[in-house]
């Protein structure tokens, strides 16, 4: 949300037009002075207007998203739900055999009557009101949902599931590039772009039309339900996609109709002032205090016969949708939270108007407002200009006036209302023109407020003001002011709803932000508790997802449909059952004890007073959740780089941190295979490593690095931008790597690491009575592991498998033992770390830690 200067620069010999003409992309000023009549007295009034542009509509781009998911869902249900769409289709077709004489009237012609009567009238009506530009990219949407359709036909003919292809069969479409009707598509797309058909009765006409001729078609067997439905939709993402790209013509009120309806509510306007500059585009929540941070509007100065200046604030549906789009995403992210709906400009001003009277009414500082009045799809709130609203600068506001905006929260509150919204954008002050009085402090912005609110609302409002404060002041005064208005126990009650979901965004990109902000803030005001209270406050769900239930989600669905597509119970039941039980259970418990090394190489850098034992164990049992969803290393990298930020540590040192527990990893790992290869003899390592593969991989990289570094514009961003970070990076890595006590205990537990997964293969081989040298099958099973881990694959999926069974069937174990080895290593290494992972990343997300 950004602030809009409340001051203005007067336009001069500007007039305003008739405003909406269709051949300009542009703001353009319109030339000097227009007359319009005032039926009681004939006065001159004094238009000073920007000829409005087109409008790219940020809603339009929504509902082509939802048309192409739509279709995609329609052809899904085609496939798995192919008895529902035949069985509406043979209804259809039922209902048709009571209107044969349908069947008398050629399809073809039926089709081009009506592609003609729909694009001629609908171009008829545009040419006549002159707009050109509308007509020309109306027809070219026409041509457009042709090639779509045509387009679409062809990729499910060459793609598609046989039943798929047979679904969309029909008496009027072939296989190839007519599978779907391409006329429905073609005309979807030409009346979306032509529309809105509640202004323009040829299109509302068109739509109908279309619609009839397709149940027509549908109950004659000339097209089939699917068909039908996806060829609109697919001509209605088109459409919709090229009127956000070309814009639409704006239908708000502008020059005299605003005049018009400022007459409505007993104005006498003689002079209307656009305020230059202020103009606004789809989707960018532009705001300004001189009309209460109306999102999206155009402001006015009119002033009337007695010389009296008002403001009027205009809001458009058309740039109203973005607000209403982000109520709706805090409806949806919020739980257990009132939100707004007003999807109109005008329930939405008028709203606006009502909180600002109430809020009036309590004695409460806001712009006075003098009413509201609508012209077509605008609203106009209307204010007095007898004072003038100042945004407030942090660095000079004093500890009284920080007081006095949470008094008057408080005193809203009092009474049911809630602002919903606080932001340093909404604080500000306001003095009278005379300049003598002390400016009163006050929050603007009430536009998303509501009146009878719910405790939640309540508590949430006064933790975005605290947030606030504590970004812009610190904590401790935040604390200090905030006992002068609460006690401790209203205090204590915020605690549970101090989270980042209750935190508008501005608030969290301000620079006294950080990502422990609130942490610290819970803290210090836990502070003033009793111990055994502060520890019996649980957290309130606010948010009923975040980015961390994104991605835990997301993995559960990639771990399902891993299991799904690649568990193979039957070799795994019969590999079980033909191990010794006891040696397979010593398999199991050099797998718990390969997550006890892990927890130790990562405990081992990180402070021992922010280390907790059972988290970072279950930090680890939680890796083996993501390697079902995620290449091997990964997961582990990522569960690691999460616990570590949730225990305090900046990012930088987190991910030196993570960078030091692989390279200690790795380098145990690399030092472990040439330990125990010079003592076994083994040349295995010199083998299997593709040397020329590697320096050619190497020689590449090295290239384009260097081609990178050649361009000066590439050198500049890297050694300006990226170089610094890295250099952190590297300093804290170094630091990080350079403590002996550290680094000891993560050599420690990477060694534990490595030996529990080698014995534990060297176990698995005992259970089906192959007995092998344990050091001998440790250096093997690094190396086959090592590279098999290295296929991008969840887990290393497939190839560890594949590794490990053709490494040791190459050094003389049976081929079926080495698979059932191997199988039992995976089941106890891999699969059931799956289900324990998952329980242990639940506890972890359960007490904040990951």
């Amino acid at each position: 949300m950004t602030n809009r200067q409340s001051e203005h620069d007067k336009s001069t010999n500007m007039q305003a037009q008739q405003p909406h003409t269709d051949g300009s992309t542009q703001d353009k000023p319109v030339s000097s002075s227009a007359v319009v009549t005032d039926n009681n007295a004939m006065h001159d009034v004094h238009i000073d207007d920007i000829e409005p542009k087109r409008s790219h509509v940020f809603g339009d781009l929504v509902n082509a998203g939802a048309c192409l998911i739509i279709a995609a869902l329609m052809l899904l249900f085609a496939v798995y739900l192919r008895g529902v769409t035949m069985g509406v289709a043979a209804d259809a077709q039922n209902v048709g055999k009571s209107v044969d004489w349908l069947l008398d009237v050629p399809a073809s012609l039926l089709r081009q009557l009506v592609i003609i009567y729909i694009v001629v009238s609908v171009l008829i009506q545009s040419i006549t009101q002159r707009e050109w530009y509308q007509s020309a990219i109306a027809v070219g949407s026409l041509l457009l949902g042709f090639a779509a359709a045509w387009g679409t036909s062809a990729a499910l003919t060459t793609w598609g599931d046989t039943t798929l292809i047979n679904t969309l069969l029909s008496a009027g479409t072939i296989v190839g590039t007519t599978l779907l009707p391409d006329f429905y598509a073609a005309l979807g797309a030409f009346l979306t772009v032509a529309g809105p058909s509640r202004a323009r009765t040829t299109v509302k006409w068109g739509w109908s039309i279309l619609i009839a001729t397709a149940i027509i078609f549908v109950i004659t067997s000339w097209s089939s339900v699917t068909g039908v439905i996806v060829s609109i939709l697919l001509g209605r993402f088109v459409g919709l996609l090229i009127r956000f790209i070309f814009g639409t013509i704006n239908t708000g009120a502008w020059g005299p109709q605003i005049i018009s309806a400022l007459r409505s509510i007993g104005l006498h306007p003689v002079g209307l002032e656009r305020r230059a500059g202020l103009n606004t585009e789809s989707g960018v929540l532009l705001t300004a205090l001189d009309d209460d941070l109306v999102e999206n509007s155009r402001i006015y100065d009119m002033y009337d016969r007695a010389g009296q200046h008002y403001i009027v604030s205009v809001l458009d549906n058309q740039l109203r949708y973005a607000g209403y789009l982000s109520q709706i995403w805090q409806l949806i992210k919020l739980k257990s939270v009132a939100v707004r709906k007003d999807r109109s400009a005008i329930s939405a001003m008028h709203h606006h108007l009502s909180m600002l009277l109430g809020l009036r009414q309590l004695g409460l500082t806001t712009l006075e407002p003098y009413g509201v009045a609508d012209y077509g799809e605008s609203s106009m709130l209307v204010f007095h200009s007898t004072a003038t609203p100042t945004a407030c600068d942090p660095r000079k506001l004093s500890d009284d006036q920080l007081v006095e905006l949470l008094q008057y929260v408080q005193h809203a509150h009092d009474r049911g209302y809630t602002h919903r919204r606080i932001t340093l954008d909404t604080l500000a002050q306001l003095r009278d023109d005379s300049g003598n009085s002390t400016p009163r402090m006050f929050i603007a912005g009430w536009q998303n407020g509501d009146a009878a609110s719910s405790f939640t609302n309540e508590e949430l409002d006064n933790v975005q003001i605290l947030a606030l404060y504590a970004a812009l002041f610190g904590i401790e005064r935040t604390i200090r002011v905030a006992r002068r208005v609460w006690d401790v126990d209203t205090l204590i009650s915020l605690i549970p709803f101090i989270q980042r979901a209750a935190v508008a965004p501005s608030t969290r990109s301000l620079e006294g932000w950080n990502k422990n902000l609130l942490s610290d803030l819970r803290k210090a005001i836990s502070q003033l508790a009793p111990e055994e209270v502060s520890e019996n406050l649980e957290q309130v769900t606010l948010s009923r997802f975040s980015v961390r239930s994104f991605i835990g989600f997301a993995l559960l669905v990639v771990a399902m449909a891993v299991i799904v597509t690649q568990l193979k119970p039957e070799e795994m039941i019969n590999a079980v059952t033909h191990a010794n039980l006891w040696l397979a259970l010593v398999v199991i418990l050099f797998s718990l004890l390969a997550w006890v090394g892990s927890a130790i190489t990562l405990g081992g850098f990180m402070n021992r007073e922010k280390v907790n034992p059972i988290g970072l164990m279950c930090s680890q049992m939680a890796a083996g959740f993501t390697a079902v969803s995620m290449p091997a290393g990964i997961g582990p990298a990522f569960v690691n780089l999460q616990f570590l930020r949730k225990n305090g540590y900046r990012n930088t040192v987190a991910t030196a941190i993570m960078s030091a527990v692989w390279a200690v990893q790795a380098a145990t790992t690399v030092v472990l295979l040439i330990i125990i290869g010079i003592f076994t003899g083994r040349n295995t390592l010199s083998g299997m490593v593709p040397t020329n593969t590697l320096i050619i991989a190497i020689a590449i990289v090295s290239l384009i690095v260097c081609i990178a570094m050649a361009i000066p514009p590439i050198r500049r961003k890297v050694t300006q931008k990226y170089l610094p970070l890295l250099k952190s990076y590297a300093r804290s890595l170094i630091e990080t790597l350079t403590q002996p006590k550290e680094l000891t205990l993560g050599v420690i537990g990477a060694v534990v690491l490595n030996l529990a997964t080698g014995f534990g293969f060297w176990a698995a081989l005992c259970a089906f009575g192959f007995n092998m040298n344990p050091i001998e099958t440790t250096f093997i099973f690094l190396l086959a592991n090592t590279l098999g881990s290295a296929v991008p694959t969840p887990g290393g999926l497939g190839a560890v498998e594949a590794a490990l069974s053709v490494a040791f069937t190459a050094v003389g174990v049976p081929s079926p033992i080495a698979l059932s080895a191997t199988i039992v290593y995976r089941v106890a290494f891999y699969w059931l770390r799956i289900p324990v992972g998952a329980l242990a990343m639940r506890w972890l997300d359960r007490h904040d830690m990951i």
